[in-house]
């Protein structure tokens, strides 16, 4: 057993101190002989919901079949949060920031397509589109600084290191949506009270699809990533994206209104788009919220209690906590094992067990498992209860 695993004798009873395991290299869980892993992978399963794999043959499938299979995941986001083994966390960030300045690059070169456009053809509607987009494309800078903080390592002052920068970013996402939408009702509101004409519709018609299919692709990336590897603020920053697409379509159906004469076209479509864009703020809202407030996925719960039970040594699974550190979860256990059972054969059913969460629980990379003695006479944290507040939960849930 390596050091990190070693603590002092606890009397009855032991508590296994997390192994942060998101700072491993790739090869730090492998398969050699000595390292087998078969029984945890059968326990947690690949099954990815909703998503059978037995036309993708992914054994067999040549580039062609690979190639098909990427493409279907970007065109239909999914996530596999539920199934997928994250790759350690600094893969994590990297593939993240990777998301972002790519995303970074397309909604540039769609900005820059729509200027041209608005240079020549002088519309007001498409040069907000054509800002939206490039404020779209800023909102990347601060996420970005998020994850390269999240990959700090703990401090004395932040023990649980810098992860929950994300979750700041998604605040700032979530309110420069808010934002959007009071713009776009705003100009919708205006150009009702004073209409604009419109010049040049064609070219601002298609300056309008390619703003849309810009702010879509990016939308769609972003999202498949974020869920990708566990980041809310990435996936909130996808539903942005999405809104300006939103908001391009409302550019090409107001000049086709204008074509047909319809001065109002424009601003009563602007007024929808900014229903869309507030249906769109509720969701990303919601998603940030429970993520502040350290909500999970309940099958995660489940799979940690399943993947527990089946341990050699574990006699009951008591309290059970788990919480997100911006895409890195963590995971607090107490189990009960045989009260007769020596303080190092406690603790290494505890090692054991967060081992076997590590390979069955997606994006887990740290967990501190408590043993306690199974069938004591009395409750061995008696002495902790005037401690504790009856009005979130009482004692701890132990078995």
């Amino acid at each position: 057993m390596s050091d990190d695993h070693r603590h002092g004798r606890r009397g009855h009873t032991e508590h296994h101190h997390p192994h942060d395991h998101s700072t491993h290299g790739a090869d730090a869980h492998d398969d050699r002989p000595d390292h087998d892993h078969a029984d945890v992978r059968r326990d947690a399963g690949h099954g990815h919901d909703g998503h059978g794999h037995d036309g993708h043959g992914h054994a067999d499938a040549g580039l062609l079949s690979r190639l098909r299979h990427q493409v279907g995941h970007l065109v239909s986001p999914h996530s596999h949060d539920t199934a997928d083994k994250v790759d350690s966390a600094l893969e994590s960030s990297r593939e993240g920031l990777r998301a972002l300045w790519i995303s970074l690059v397309v909604l540039g070169i769609t900005a820059v397509m729509q200027a041209v456009v608005v240079y020549f053809s002088h519309s007001v509607a498409l040069l907000g589109d054509t800002l939206h987009n490039v404020a779209d494309a800023l909102t990347a800078v601060p996420l970005g600084v998020a994850f390269l903080l999240g990959r700090r390592r703990p401090t004395r002052s932040y023990t649980y290191g810098f992860g929950r920068a994300e979750d700041l970013a998604g605040i700032f996402i979530v309110l420069t949506i808010a934002a959007s939408a009071a713009l776009a009702g705003y100009e919708a509101v205006r150009r009702l009270l004073d209409p604009q004409q419109v010049r040049h519709l064609p070219y601002v018609a298609a300056a309008a699809l390619i703003g849309f299919a810009g702010n879509e692709l990016v939308a769609r990336y972003r999202i498949v990533v974020g869920r990708r590897i566990g980041s809310a603020a990435l996936v909130a920053d996808g539903l942005h994206a999405r809104t300006d697409g939103f908001t391009s379509l409302a550019v090409l159906l107001g000049a086709g209104g204008a074509a047909l004469g319809w001065w109002w076209a424009d601003p009563v479509v602007g007024l929808l788009i900014t229903v869309a864009i507030l249906l769109v703020l509720k969701d990303a809202a919601r998603e940030v919220y429970r993520r502040l407030m350290d909500a999970v996925d309940p099958k995660l719960v489940d799979a940690v209690e399943q993947t527990l039970r089946g341990t050699p040594g574990v006699r009951d699974v008591g309290e059970v906590r788990l919480r997100w550190i911006g895409h890195r979860l963590r995971a607090e256990c107490a189990v009960a094992v045989d009260a007769e059972l020596t303080v190092a054969r406690a603790h290494a059913i505890a090692v054991d067990a967060e081992h076997r969460l590590l390979h069955a629980v997606p994006k887990l990379t740290a967990a501190m498992v408590h043993a306690d003695p199974a069938g004591a006479p009395a409750d061995p944290h008696a002495v902790l209860n005037h401690h504790r507040d009856p009005e979130v939960g009482g004692a701890r849930d132990r078995v």
